[in-house]
């Protein structure tokens, strides 16, 4: 009976040394795949040229929301947008790359930037890339135009950013475009 306690004592005794000194398992916290999808979102630069200053508005009732119209004025106040280079945002592989006769955005470009991650440019007057085509961030796709089949619009981009096919909030340049914004902005894209 003896010997028998004390093999009890040794197996208790080395089951607590083991327990008290092996490092401790902390659970990390587990981090959703949208949550994990935003995190990895690309450093999305303004479509348009270094130094280019440009107003964009966003506003309620705009399709789809949190999508941005940018615009460019002269010195005196007139728009001068159209047949300016347009610029890919962030570096990907062009989607698609049509003439849009069911939603209205005339020619149109999608660019996926990887991880759920597209852009959209929509109106341009020109479209430069094909599907398929890579794109570095600042290599020109289009150029702003008022394209729409069907709307009588004037001429100026419109700019989604989408994840996993939903149109986000766009983070342009590290500045976060809230919905029912109007702003103007400086391009730091090709500078």
């Amino acid at each position: 009976m003896h010997r028998i306690f004390r093999r009890s004592l040794t197996t208790v005794t080395a089951f607590a040394a083991v327990t008290l000194t092996a490092p401790v398992a902390v659970a990390a916290p587990v981090v959703g795949s949208s949550e994990a999808a935003v995190a990895a979102r690309p450093a999305f630069k303004m479509p348009f040229e270094c130094n280019q200053t440009w107003l964009g508005s966003n506003w309620s009732g705009h399709s789809p929301a949190h999508s941005i119209d940018w615009n460019h004025y002269d010195a005196n106040g007139t728009p001068d947008d159209l047949g300016r280079r347009v610029f890919a945002s962030a570096g990907g592989t062009v989607l698609e790359s049509y003439y849009s006769t069911g939603a209205g955005y005339g020619n149109t470009i999608v660019i996926g930037h990887g991880g759920g991650w597209q852009t959209r440019y929509a109106h341009l007057k020109t479209r430069s890339v094909n599907a398929g085509a890579t794109v570095n961030v600042g290599q020109k796709i289009g150029e702003v135009g008022a394209t729409s089949a069907l709307y009588d619009i004037t001429p100026h981009l419109h700019y989604e950013q989408k994840l996993n096919g939903a149109v986000v909030v766009a983070v342009v340049q590290g500045v976060t475009w809230n919905d029912y914004l109007k702003r103007n902005q400086v391009s730091n894209n090709r500078c």
